[in-house]
């Protein structure tokens, strides 16, 4: 029986990677940042909480990542009800996430009855530590594949990850900036647009400040601030397609 799950899985996954067009230049090779799995009975609440919601219906703008998507309802309240308080926006982050958190989550039901008009992904960070950069690119182009095989008219605004760490001699830093240059060319794809935007968060020295994120890593309303001005110019052009 595991043995048949497995197959399962590598076979959903094959099929995720071929809908695109880019497929012939990408390559699937197990490791756990493409293995979709759950998470606890907390996550699973929430995960839970989320189907709800977009059941109702009515969802033209999600967001999708891990504890930094899901803090737009912590310190980044306000700064959401400003920006997306009109616009039909879900939130479908979940602190902790890996990008194969995600994946599992985009085939449980976060997803399903709607074809939102734009999807906005940032993810990767909590991967950084244990996953090299490609194999977290991998976890992202698979989740950026199924947005295309389940949503296939949504526009979908990729982020580069976050820069974390007091400087750039940060490793996970390090990693992730590899990562995004991996990612970067989804944006081949009609439908995708890549944008990163971690040079907003730094100083001139690539330094995050403690005002930007308190813990290095986590935003606070100021972060949150420049995470919604710098999409806003995009994401409106997107919305209104």
């Amino acid at each position: 029986m595991q043995i048949c799950r497995r197959s399962l899985v590598k076979s959903l996954l094959l099929t995720v990677f071929l809908a695109s067009p880019l497929c012939a230049q990408e390559t699937l090779v197990e490791h756990d940042a493409i293995k979709p799995v759950p998470r606890d009975s907390r996550w699973m609440k929430r995960h839970e909480s989320m189907n709800e919601r977009v059941k109702q219906g009515n969802v033209d703008l999600v967001f999708i990542g891990d504890s930094i998507t899901q803090g737009w309802e912590g310190n980044g309240k306000n700064v959401w009800e400003k920006y997306y308080g009109d616009r039909n926006a879900v939130n479908l982050g979940i602190g902790g996430d890996r990008t194969q958190h995600v994946i599992w989550r985009l085939d449980n039901g976060n997803l399903e009855g709607i074809s939102p008009k734009v999807a906005v992904i940032m993810i990767g960070t909590n991967n950084s530590g244990s996953n090299t950069p490609e194999q977290i690119a991998e976890g992202v182009t698979a989740i950026v594949r199924q947005l295309q095989q389940k949503t296939p008219d949504t526009e979908i605004l990729l982020l580069g990850t976050f820069p974390r760490g007091a400087d750039p001699s940060d490793k996970r830093r390090q990693v992730n900036e590899k990562s995004n240059e991996i990612v970067a060319k989804l944006a081949a794809d009609d439908n995708v647009h890549y944008l990163d935007i971690g040079d907003n968060f730094l100083s001139d020295d690539g330094k995050l400040s403690k005002e930007i994120m308190p813990d290095l890593l986590h935003l606070s309303e100021q972060g949150y601030t420049i995470w919604a001005e710098s999409i806003e110019p995009t994401l409106k052009k997107l919305m209104a397609k």
